[in-house]
């Protein structure tokens, strides 16, 4: 675990990543060229508010050094990353996870999760996650609906969009108390507002924070099972699925492959593509730190 002496300019905040993998998918992911959650995650929010000190922490991984709601007080916001793993099998990589995270609801620091972070937050507030009975959602979640008009998480989004996604698993029951922000016809729960102990926390089912080139390495790792699961019908109808993500990436501005792919700007432009994560920021790190009275 890094240093817990701030490092930051008085007006930047100080985050901490919570990566959800195991080092082995960690390293899975890596090979695949792709990066390790944390560090891509890290790498956004240092984007969103320059000047941040963003540490990673590594729940997942036996022996890892974790702060406890001593430590974590010290940090103005939590963002939590995704996760091959899941919630509800339990296990060494699995419970200081919701330990930690329970461990920061006592602390008043704002969370945001996504996917698994989602997922995790729901579970150590109380909530439940199943399989989904409908199976992956992979690619684009397709026609995610806000459900309360005006919450600052959507700031400056359009009220029905698409996003990155992958993901088995489902947020089954929200914890009491609990706000559901977005849904969309796979899964109820697309976004939602959970406040726990003295958080409050956001959480999304998808993946504001992925590029297309990490979507790219993702169906590489998931090959073949995605045509197994009937999503392509061969390996080289996925190899130019890949292809059209890896060209998004280089030529963001191809009208005819958006339009062959069903997506506009919400995903296809980076400021629209990661407004939760900005919003969550800017609208909930901040006044949370001033209210906090950190310079």
């Amino acid at each position: 675990m890094p240093s817990a002496t701030p490092t930051a300019t008085p007006t930047a905040p100080r985050l901490l990543v919570v990566e959800g993998n195991t080092a082995e998918a960690r390293a899975r992911q890596i090979h695949f060229g792709g990066q390790a959650a944390g560090e891509g995650y890290a790498q956004l929010l240092r984007e969103l508010a320059p000047g941040a000190t963003v540490d990673i922490c590594y729940p997942a991984d036996p022996g890892a050094n974790l702060p406890d709601s001593g430590g974590l007080d010290g940090y103005d916001g939590i963002a939590i990353t995704g996760s091959s793993l899941n919630i509800y099998q339990g296990g060494p990589a699995i419970a200081p996870q919701i330990a930690l995270i329970q461990a920061a609801f006592a602390t008043g620091v704002p969370v945001f999760g996504s996917c698994w972070g989602l997922q995790l937050l729901a579970v150590a507030a109380g909530g439940s996650v199943r399989p989904s009975p409908r199976g992956r959602e992979v690619g684009f979640g397709r026609r995610i609906r806000q459900t309360v008009a005006g919450h600052d998480l959507f700031a400056d989004k359009p009220g029905v969009f698409e996003a990155m996604t992958v993901h088995l698993d489902e947020v089954e029951s929200l914890p009491q108390g609990a706000r559901l922000l977005a849904t969309n016809d796979h899964s109820t729960v697309q976004a939602a507002e959970i406040r726990a102990g003295r958080s409050i926390c956001w959480g999304v089912q998808y993946h504001p924070e992925y590029p297309f080139r990490e979507m790219a390495a993702i169906f590489r790792r998931l090959q073949p099972s995605l045509v197994a699961e009937g999503f392509f019908q061969d390996e080289e109808e996925e190899a130019a699925f890949i292809a059209d993500l890896e060209h998004f990436e280089r030529d963001p501005g191809n009208k005819a492959l958006a339009w062959r792919c069903g997506i506009d700007d919400a995903v296809i432009a980076k400021p629209v593509r990661t407004l939760e994560i900005r919003n969550w920021v800017d609208r909930l790190v901040r006044p949370t730190r001033s209210a906090r009275g950190r310079a």
